[in-house]
């Protein structure tokens, strides 16, 4: 926990710290005075505060953002003296639209621009690894059949596309059901499409445990014989593969339920490979009355299976320069993914705005443990959520002042400092409604699920 709350605020200061710098160079390069450079919000007082030249920098106590005071600027500060006066040269006001609408998007600029820097160096450090979604033998399991049901996707089917989007990795699967609206499946060699259901999104969220419900197929491996079990002294080993069971060949784990359940409280016969062993071997085993055999199965990791044949995994290097174009497509894809999501998220009938979370969310997405990879990684996601975010035409946010800018470049006529200050506060009440909002929804799950 301590791990993942250092690394959530070195994260969001940084981001914060970088939004606002976006802001600070293009106002500097025009000649616009800051008054102001924040990370956190000063109310009342600051934790630290040092003036260099026309602006001061400091530290605030309250985390929930930053700031830079633009002279001139209807923002945070409501500083409605100010505005009062004559215009400055130095001051936003004074200065072309073109110039205000730069500065203005240059904090959403920077954030996007950052995650794209973080994934280029990631690809470029890391490389890429990735189960190739068409490798899987014998297609999908569906481990919850409940939520596999509702969304039409069988054991065995493979899963081809999403909205008429080939699936090329399998660990992209789960995050493009969620943003789609059909799938198209491979089952028994026919292709098939089956909608997927509006407030999907709401079912995995009303019951999160059930979340993960598709991985890939896994042979019947034994893991461990218990002491208890009714099949101790049967002969069975760690590592037997299971390959029959009876009379019937199994390839799968999810395979084997079914089949025992015909022996439920009889004896039969399991077939299985050994390690470095040519042939099978046959142990005579006791099925329980609930149609288990005992036994706790082993946990093979994607490597693994891959050796083994059931899947295979996709090792992509790239030099610096093959990691530009990498890093580019992977921030231009984050953004598109999260723009799907939040289109499901203010649509009531999805249900997805269920799972809106608040800053102990974003703070669980960091691991309990520093991972360098994972915390760069993570950042670069937050960044490009920041940048969708404040971009949205919201007043108090980057968006709003845009939209503002942009009706002004359009019709000839600058809104009114009170238009622009009744934009302010109808933003900042929305802004703190959605602040409220999803951290209640993080105090909800944490009472109650």
């Amino acid at each position: 926990m301590t791990v993942q709350i250092i690394q959530f605020f070195v994260s969001l200061s940084l981001l914060i710290v970088l939004h606002e710098f976006g802001h600070f160079l293009p106002a500097r390069l025009f000649g616009t005075r800051v008054e102001k450079f924040f990370l956190f919000f000063d109310i009342k007082f600051a934790l630290f505060q040092k003036k260099i030249g026309d602006t001061v920098y400091g530290i605030g106590w309250l985390p929930l953002g930053g700031y830079v005071k633009i002279s001139g600027m209807i923002d945070e500060s409501m500083d409605k003296a100010q505005m009062a006066e004559e215009p400055k040269p130095w001051e936003f006001r004074s200065k072309p639209a073109w110039q205000r609408l730069i500065i203005m998007l240059g904090g959403v600029t920077v954030n996007f621009l950052l995650a794209v820097i973080i994934y280029i160096g990631l690809a470029f450090a890391y490389g890429d690894e990735y189960i190739e979604n068409d490798s899987l033998k014998g297609g999908v399991w569906v481990v919850e059949e409940t939520i596999g049901s509702k969304i039409g996707i069988q054991t065995g089917d493979q899963i081809v596309a999403v909205d008429g989007r080939p699936i090329d990795r399998f660990s992209a699967v789960f995050l493009e059901l969620v943003n789609g609206n059909e799938v198209t499946l491979r089952r028994d060699g026919q292709l098939i499409t089956q909608p997927i259901p509006v407030d999907f999104i709401a079912t995995l969220i009303d019951d999160e445990s059930k979340a993960r419900f598709l991985s890939y197929r896994i042979p019947f491996i034994v893991g461990q014989v218990p002491e208890d079990s009714q099949n101790i002294n049967s002969g069975l080993q760690p590592e037997d593969q299971i390959t029959r069971i009876g009379d019937t060949p199994i390839t799968f784990f999810d395979e084997a339920k079914a089949v025992m359940a015909q022996y439920s409280g009889q004896e039969t016969t399991l077939s299985v490979q050994r390690k470095d062993e040519a042939f099978e071997t046959k142990i005579r085993v006791q099925v329980s009355d609930s149609a288990t055999i005992g036994v706790i199965p082993a946990a093979a990791s994607a490597f693994q299976l891959a050796e083994m044949g059931y899947l295979n995994i996709k090792t992509q290097k790239y030099g610096f320069f093959e990691a530009i174009p990498a890093g580019i497509d992977k921030g231009v894809s984050t953004l598109s993914s999260y723009a799907k999501q939040f289109k499901k998220i203010v649509n009531p009938s999805t249900g997805a705005y269920k799972g809106v979370g608040g800053f102990a969310a974003i703070g669980s997405m960091f691991p309990n443990v520093w991972d360098w990879r994972s915390f760069w990684s993570t950042t670069a996601l937050i960044s490009i959520i920041l940048a969708f975010m404040n971009v949205l035409p919201i007043p108090a946010l980057d968006g709003g002042h845009v939209m503002f800018l942009l009706y002004e470049m359009i019709s000839g006529r600058k809104p009114s400092d009170k238009a622009l200050e009744i934009g302010q506060m109808i933003g900042f009440a929305l802004i703190l409604a959605l602040v409220i909002f999803a951290n209640g929804n993080d105090l909800f799950r944490f009472l109650f699920k």
